[in-house]
């Protein structure tokens, strides 16, 4: 079976633009995968504390067979390469950050995994790159993308490239 997965990417540590864009080359590589679409590249102020550098965003359409565990071990091993380092900090700064926005409409709730994105229907990052290269999507509680892009306060975000 193939499905379809949107993965958020971000970046603030080691210059990020670059971090994003190696990120983008490793997901048109992925085994059993193949990357239809990328959003551009976004700037945006980061999430908890303040005192760290601002995020650069984009998202990525995925086709794909690894089923969403798997997958999501294929972005780990990718944030690995590029040297992610976890210590456990909830929104710190990262080099990279590669999440499973959506999978297919499935709903899925996993210790290690949540699909929708929790929180991603506020996050100005995920839904404008999102609404870029699917604008016609509804997330699967029947929600179309365009209603919440609709209600963003947007001057939070900049588009760079």
């Amino acid at each position: 079976m193939t499905a379809i997965a949107y993965i958020g990417l971000g970046s603030n540590l080691s210059d990020p633009i670059a971090q994003v864009n190696n990120a983008l080359q490793a997901l048109e590589t992925l085994h059993d995968s193949k990357l239809l679409n990328a959003s551009a590249l976004y700037r945006s102020a980061p999430m908890g504390p303040q005192d760290q550098n601002d995020y650069i965003n984009a998202v990525a359409e995925l086709s794909t067979s690894l089923a969403p565990i798997d997958l999501l071990d294929a972005l780990q091993a990718i944030e690995n390469e590029q040297g992610r380092v976890r210590i456990g900090e909830r929104w710190g700064p990262r080099t990279l950050d590669l999440d499973i926005l959506l999978y297919n409409n499935k709903i899925i709730e996993h210790p290690r995994l949540t699909v929708p994105h929790y929180g991603m229907k506020e996050r100005s990052f995920v839904l404008i790159p999102l609404a870029e290269i699917a604008p016609e999507l509804v997330l699967p509680d029947n929600t179309p993308l365009s209603d919440l892009v609709a209600n963003l306060a947007k001057d939070d975000i900049e588009r760079i490239t």
